[in-house]
């Protein structure tokens, strides 16, 4: 999708998000997991990616390790995950947001990294 058009054509473009996941970062994940879970009743799903553990439970993405490696994921506010990708970055350039990290796949689909006009920095994953 290509957009050409003015300040006012911008606040035309939507983009639905279906879900937030917040990040935070623990000292012990084995210890953190339990809460996780029966805070939402969700039985976690861990994993590990550069460096980092991380254990996903609910609305929350858990993660821990070495300061130097967990600092890619300390900072990014939350992960937003859309049904359209491509026409999120287009929604969220056409508003102001500049692209961090442009489009990766990942064994989850693909995802980028945006920084709000507002400064704000959030991961987005989608198709």
């Amino acid at each position: 999708m290509t957009f050409s058009g003015t300040r006012e054509d911008v606040m035309m473009l939507t983009m639905a998000i279906d879900s937030v996941v917040v990040r935070q970062r623990v000292e012990d994940l084995d210890a953190a997991v339990p809460f996780y879970e029966k805070l939402t009743g969700s039985t976690a799903s861990r994993f590990a990616f550069a460096g980092v553990e991380l254990a996903s439970v609910g609305p929350f993405l858990l993660f821990a390790g070495p300061d130097e490696a967990v600092q890619r994921v300390t900072g990014v506010a939350a992960t937003l995950a859309v049904a359209d990708l491509d026409g999120a970055m287009e929604a969220a350039e056409a508003g102001g947001a500049e692209i961090m990290m442009p489009v990766q796949p990942t064994p989850n689909g693909r995802r980028a990294v945006l920084r709000h006009p507002h400064g704000g920095v959030y991961e987005y994953v989608g198709r």
